[in-house]
This record gives structure tokens, C-alpha cells and sequence, in this order.
């Protein structure tokens, strides 16, 4: 017997909270929180929050929940926070881990990467379906193809450890684009799938997602991506490229994908 269920997950890097008018953060929060409370994903893996980004997020958003740690440790640093409905899931377990030659060691950079990268995990128990996944959002250097290849290598390493017969949703701002070398390590070497390329229906796929909060078409290229492992179905994917009076939410367009994960009984 077999149930298919349905999982509309976002990936959104929301822009730190260093931007002057009129792009600041006490500017953007209220249209980020309508851009989700819009799209109603049931995750969100976010990127670039910072911990009063986090806290805000959280009172704007009520009906989630958040797992999640500052890149240089507690509350300092960027988050790759995940959000999650509360009446939906519940976390069996979550950890961190950073990338570099000493991924436990908080805080910790290798090949030559600009600045500390990481990834957070979380094993998600689904109340409606009973299904249990998988969910892993990180953020990839900004400067080096080495940091962003060596950092796929070490989240592929890191993910091959999970329980084998559970599908994986990985979430991110990978920062480059999907004919990259660090896309083709995920692929081939992780045997990832890019849910851009399997879904049955793409929209608004003539754009990029880095804005920069003044490029509508999104850039020159999709850097931020939705890829998944396992017994997974891509229904569609969108770059949701909203934005109210002429105002970008973020400098990154969100990404969502609506998933299909299969569970044999």
C-alpha cells in the first residue's frame, strides 16, 4: 500500500538586517510575513537571518515553529533557520554542523572560503501523513568554488549518514548557478535531483533569483535551489518574484516547491 503525500517547501534568503532605507529590515519584515502568509509553505528553509531577524520572525509568522543556530555559535552570527508548521510536524531529532576540515567545531571555515558557512538539519515527523523526512538548509560561500564544491562534498558525506530509507529535502542559497561544478557535485556525486529540472510544472522559469532589490528578472541565474533524495515526486516549482509598490521583500526571490514524497507500507 502506498500514500502520497503533498509538501510545499520555500527556500529564502532574507537579506540580513544591515541594509539602509529603503531596504531595512523594519521595512521588509511586514512583506516578507505577507509573501509567506501568501504562499502558506509548510517549510521554509531561510538563509542570512540574523538572531533579531529570527525573533521577529517568529512573532510575525505564529503558526510556525524554528530550529536553528547562529553560524558563530548560540545566538551570533547568520542562521540557516528552518521553520516548520507546529500543527503539522513535530522534530524527532536536528543537529549543525559547519563547513570545513572540523565540521563539529563551531565557527570553523576551510578552502578559503570568505567567511564561516553551515548547514542545519532537522528529522521531521509529518502528525497528518505519519511520514518522516529529512530536511537540510545551509548556505554556500559567496567567493570560492573550492569552499562551495568541498562544502556539497561535505553535506552529501554528512546526509549519507542519515537513515537510508528516508527521503531528504535539501534547501539553500548556494551562491551559483545550476550548470556550476557545485551543482554537478550534488547530482552526480550526492545523487541529488534539482527539483527545477523534474518537475512537472516550472513557473516564472525565465528568471533568476538574486534581485539584488533593483533586478526584476531575478539576475543571471537561479542560485538558490530545492534539490531532494529519495522517494520524492516534483508537482511544480516556482521563483515568486512578488513585490508590493514597486518594493522588494528581499534581495533573493523565494523559491517554492511542492513535493510529492511517497511512503510503502
Amino acid at each position: 500500500m502506498k500514500h502520497k503525500e503533498t509538501l510545499s517547501v520555500m527556500s529564502y534568503n532574507l537579506r540580513n538586517n544591515s541594509d539602509v532605507p529603503p531596504n531595512s529590515w523594519e521595512e521588509r519584515r511586514g512583506l516578507i510575513q505577507a509573501l509567506i502568509q501568501q504562499e502558506k509553505p509548510d517549510i521554509i528553509g531561510t538563509q542570512e537571518g540574523l538572531y533579531p531577524q529570527v525573533k521577529d520572525m517568529e512573532a510575525l509568522l505564529p503558526e510556525y515553529n524554528w530550529v536553528g543556530l547562529g553560524r558563530d555559535g548560540g545566538s551570533h552570527g547568520e542562521f540557516m533557520t528552518v521553520y516548520y508548521r507546529k500543527d503539522r510536524f513535530d522534530i524527532m531529532e536536528f543537529d549543525h554542523f559547519w563547513l570545513s576540515d572540523t565540521p563539529e567545531q563551531i565557527g570553523s571555515t576551510a578552502w578559503g572560503s570568505a567567511c564561516t558557512r553551515m548547514a542545519t538539519w532537522v528529522r521531521l515527523f509529518d502528525n497528518e501523513t505519519k511520514q518522516t523526512f529529512y530536511h537540510v538548509n545551509t548556505h554556500l560561500d559567496h567567493r570560492s568554488e573550492e569552499a562551495r564544491v568541498n562544502g556539497a562534498k561535505l553535506i552529501i558525506s554528512k546526509t549519507e549518514a542519515f537513515k537510508s530509507n528516508l527521503p531528504i529535502i535539501l534547501t539553500g542559497d548556494f551562491n551559483t548557478i545550476a550548470e556550476s561544478e557545485t551543482h554537478q557535485t550534488f547530482i552526480e556525486e550526492g545523487q541529488y535531483s534539482d527539483t527545477w529540472f523534474d518537475a512537472k510544472e516550472r513557473i516564472n522559469d525565465h528568471l533568476g533569483t538574486f534581485n539584488n532589490f533593483k533586478d526584476s528578472s531575478g539576475g543571471k541565474g537561479r542560485i538558490d535551489w530545492i534539490l531532494h533524495k529519495g522517494d520524492i515526486a516534483t508537482l511544480s516549482v516556482q521563483i515568486v518574484d512578488d513585490q508590493i509598490d514597486g518594493r522588494f521583500p528581499s534581495d533573493h526571490f523565494p523559491l517554492i516547491a511542492n513535493l510529492q514524497l511517497d511512503k510503502s507500507e
